[in-house]
């Protein structure tokens, strides 16, 4: 069984397991540290469940009892912590080491970009997108090619927050969806390089029609930044990280300023979603 990580054991057993077991499995996988050198007694308070329950767990995985589990958790940190695997010629070292750089170069890059982007941020602006977003009879959320994850992102994340929420799919129907706008509506368009002419041309169909246009874009100079009314800028989107970030930080901001009306919506939606099972736990 040594083979085997805890985790994975677990996996195999977990639907034949019984609530209280499935607690102590759970807790054990986020602490496994701890469950290396605790015992059953102690592992049953902090899950809220009897020792015997604990010590049924390892039988139910398939060990002999309670120890041969933690001894079995103790092989898999030790193993985890030794890196058998490795290799061990200096040639091969210094490969990981220089995948390991440019992993964390890539890493501290958006940590850069997403501090300068958090320096920048001009809460008075903010306050008034949260205001276009809010008080608009329609919102159309607009971002092609790369640009469309984190798009589709914000129109989840903003439908819980208000209503009337709409993303446009890659080469669907976004036009048909433009002409349904009014004056009091909103299109909410993201484009970063390399620009979309799709994105561009929804932006100027806004415009033409009166719509209020909000972008996040990577300069105010950008094709579609020139013709915004608000704009969010971060610099660099070579990842989704900092425009994500930015993303959300306008989410926050709606959250905390209409903090009665999204909390009444997402009540309701809280019910739904339990009346339908939309999500597992």
């Amino acid at each position: 069984m040594d083979h085997k990580t805890f985790e994975h054991l677990v996996k195999e057993k977990y639907d034949s397991l019984s609530s209280g077991q499935k607690k102590v499995a759970e807790y054990l996988i986020a602490q496994l540290e701890e469950a290396a050198f605790s015992t059953a007694v102690k592992i049953g308070r902090k899950v809220d469940v009897s020792e015997t329950t604990v010590i049924r767990l390892s039988y139910a995985l398939g060990f002999s009892g309670f120890s041969e589990m933690q001894e079995n958790i103790q092989k898999q940190l030790l193993k985890n912590n030794s890196y058998p695997h490795a290799p061990s010629s200096p040639e091969s070292m210094a490969d990981i080491e220089e995948e390991r750089s440019e992993y964390a170069r890539a890493v501290e890059h958006d940590i850069n970009i997403m501090r300068q982007t958090l320096h920048q941020l001009d809460m008075h602006e903010i306050g008034k997108i949260a205001d276009a977003f809010m008080q608009a009879d329609r919102v159309l959320v607009v971002g092609s090619r790369a640009s469309y994850a984190a798009a589709y992102w914000f129109s989840i994340a903003l439908g819980t927050l208000r209503e009337n929420v709409e993303v446009t799919a890659p080469a669907g129907d976004v036009f048909e969806k433009l002409c349904d706008l009014t004056e009091k509506s909103v299109v909410f368009a993201i484009s970063f390089p390399r620009y979309s002419k799709e994105t561009l041309h929804v932006a100027e169909g806004a415009k033409e029609q009166g719509v209020t246009l909000i972008s996040a874009t990577d300069r105010i100079l950008s094709p579609i930044g020139r013709i915004s009314d608000y704009i969010l800028t971060t610099e660099d989107a070579n990842s989704l990280a900092p425009v994500m970030s930015l993303l959300y930080a306008v989410v926050s901001a709606i959250n905390l300023k209409y903090k009665d009306r999204t909390r009444a919506r997402q009540q309701r939606l809280e019910q739904m979603y339990s009346r339908h099972e939309v999500y597992v736990e």
